[in-house]
């Protein structure tokens, strides 16, 4: 389908003003309830702390949200969504699908099984999400099976 040629390996995908913008956010929440909790004097080592602990606990949730990538190589693609990692082999992946309205790029597998991969997501930036996927279904249909990825 594409006319691109296949980008070189190892690459990884990502949506990179999405992770910028949450790890930005959550370094702000942290520094500030932080500096929050340290200025106010009428709160005690234990409040400060639980405080303190909140603001991580923020932090952690926006760090885990940038988390998801996905990294290919010559062996297969590696996708990493929030909690979970899955490993694929190139023949595993049938179809590179990502239509309009779609929240991330889903991956069509081998086992009749389709596996959203949330590294490739056109929230904020939807042209490289589209330039994303297009480099990865030009992967998928030169090392796959060869099928059409339409």
């Amino acid at each position: 389908m594409s006319d691109l040629p296949a980008p070189a390996l190892p690459v990884t995908f990502r949506p990179t003003r999405t992770r910028a913008v949450l790890l930005t956010v959550g370094t702000a929440m942290f520094v500030t309830i932080t500096a929050v909790a340290l200025m106010l004097e009428k709160l005690g080592a234990g409040e400060r702390a639980s405080f303190i602990l909140t603001a991580a606990l923020f932090f952690g949730v926006l760090a885990l949200l940038s988390r998801p990538k996905v990294v290919a190589d010559d062996e297969g693609v590696t996708v990493v969504n929030l909690t979970r990692t899955r490993r694929l082999a190139w023949a595993e992946i049938l179809r590179v699908n990502l239509r309009e309205g779609d929240p991330w790029v889903f991956l069509d597998l081998s086992d009749g099984t389709s596996l959203p991969a949330l590294g490739i997501q056109p929230g904020i930036g939807k042209q490289q999400a589209i330039r994303d996927a297009r480099a990865l279904r030009a992967l998928a249909d030169a090392r796959g099976t060869g099928t059409d990825a339409g």
